[in-house]
């Protein structure tokens, strides 16, 4: 069987794990192929709720076996204290269900502090990031000098490497940012017990992945942040440190062309984002709380890995169209359907204005997104309670109307639509 991928085309937050959770239940493997612990899937199972940063949302269902691939970046304490709530909530979690690239890089106390002291440094100029050391962590991997996760392995070079990494990260952070340094001995203290307790979940997966596929088997890569805050490909430089979209896949799980099958796209039915950068559709006031909601519940709009109350605005297909050619989508799933009932119109940014002129697509990608206002077209809302709909027939036909526009302007067929965070409220089109 091929490689399935579940990708969020907006600025991440688009409601990918639920989505992962859905496909799950047939998949074989669930891979994360970027990012680190900066990253947040939700899944709702009956009166669970799974809030998880690093490991595959889909290690839920029993028969899957997670992967960390090797474009990860892992931060310890996050991981271990995932898999303690896992295995308190009923979830099965050792190395025959959980596997970690020997490829993936470390995220020490050295780069959350990095992290946040350049970030103060911006000032004003802040952009956005969640404090969490995945910048400085991939730095440390482009510049060849990262830590990674085979180096657990050996532990008296592991200590070297460690004590010689935060020393090293004290130069700059007392010389260059005027912060307080960090003790050595104590971190490698810290991270030597670490590789005692993951040393035994370390391989080779993207040799796992290949003969996966190769006995036919379902593997399915769970995209983490969305195309938007891609490196090369996003709103930068307010962008996250990998690559978020479906090419990232290949090199960040090791597997080759020939594989990837279907690309499954994730959109809100409106667009959110965390942190500083562009946002044409953004609304403010009594307008932003009406789709943020108070945060009173959990299907509000608050950042699972930030707490960050989420910018919030109107679905923008220009950039939604970005993402479908960027990625190579196949499909598109609308989540938070139910969110838009009751409001007497729904807007969709169709074009970009500017100068006088008019867009329909970026000419420059959407790095600086600062000259254009948004050209609107508004359809008529609905008042249905949409919660309880589990077909398209259920719909109203004003949101049937909403849906099948997203997909003509879109370019791309919606196969699918939840109307709520319960994993049975989800419409098949």
């Amino acid at each position: 069987m091929p490689l399935d991928i579940v990708i969020g085309t907006q600025w991440g937050d688009e409601g990918k794990g639920r989505v992962v959770d859905l496909l799950s239940s047939r998949a074989d493997l669930v891979a994360r192929y970027n990012g680190g612990d900066n990253a947040g899937h939700t899944v709702t199972v009956g009166s669970q709720t799974f809030k998880l940063h690093l490991i595959p949302s889909g290690i839920i269902h029993p028969q899957t076996t997670g992967i960390l691939g090797n474009g990860v970046v892992i931060y310890p304490a996050t991981l271990l204290a995932e898999m303690d709530m896992l295995k308190n909530m009923g979830v099965k979690v050792d190395p025959s269900r959980l596997r970690i690239s020997h490829a993936a890089h470390l995220i020490t106390p050295g780069h959350r502090a990095l992290d946040a002291a350049q970030e103060a440094a911006r000032g004003k100029d802040q952009i956005g990031t969640t404090g969490r050391g995945i910048g400085p962590a991939y730095t440390d991997k482009a510049a060849r000098r990262g830590i990674r996760m085979e180096e657990m392995l050996n532990e008296p070079a592991f200590r070297k490497r460690m004590v010689a990494h935060i020393e090293e990260t004290n130069q700059i952070l007392t010389a260059l940012y005027k912060a307080q340094p960090l003790d050595p001995e104590a971190v490698a203290d810290e991270y030597c017990a670490y590789a005692e307790q993951l040393g035994g979940y370390i391989a080779d997966t993207s040799a796992l992945v290949w003969e996966a596929l190769q006995r036919g088997q379902s593997v399915l890569a769970e995209g983490a942040q969305g195309t938007l805050l891609d490196l090369d490909h996003g709103t930068y430089p307010f962008v996250t440190s990998s690559s978020p979209t479906a090419p990232g896949v290949l090199p960040g799980l090791g597997v080759g062309f020939g594989f990837p099958g279907r690309v499954i796209g994730v959109t809100k039915a409106f667009q959110t984002r965390v942190g500083a950068g562009p946002f044409p559709t953004e609304v403010l006031g009594e307008a932003a709380t009406r789709l943020r909601g108070t945060g009173s519940n959990p299907w509000d709009e608050f950042g699972t890995t930030t707490g960050r109350p989420r910018r919030v605005g109107w679905l923008d297909a220009v950039l939604l169209r970005y993402a479908v050619r960027i990625n190579g989508l196949s499909e598109l799933v609308v989540t938070k359907l139910d969110v838009l009932s009751g409001l007497p119109t729904v807007r969709l940014c169709i074009a970009y204005r500017a100068n006088g002129k008019e867009y329909s697509d970026l000419p420059f990608g959407p790095a600086d997104l600062s000259p254009f206002e948004p050209v609107y077209e508004e359809l008529p809302g609905w008042d249905a309670d949409l919660t309880s709909a589990r077909s398209w027939s259920d719909l109203p036909k004003q949101a049937q109307a909403y849906l099948t526009r997203i997909s003509e302007i879109s370019g791309v067929e919606v196969c699918q639509v939840s109307v709520g965070p319960e994993r049975d409220q989800v419409v098949d089109v």
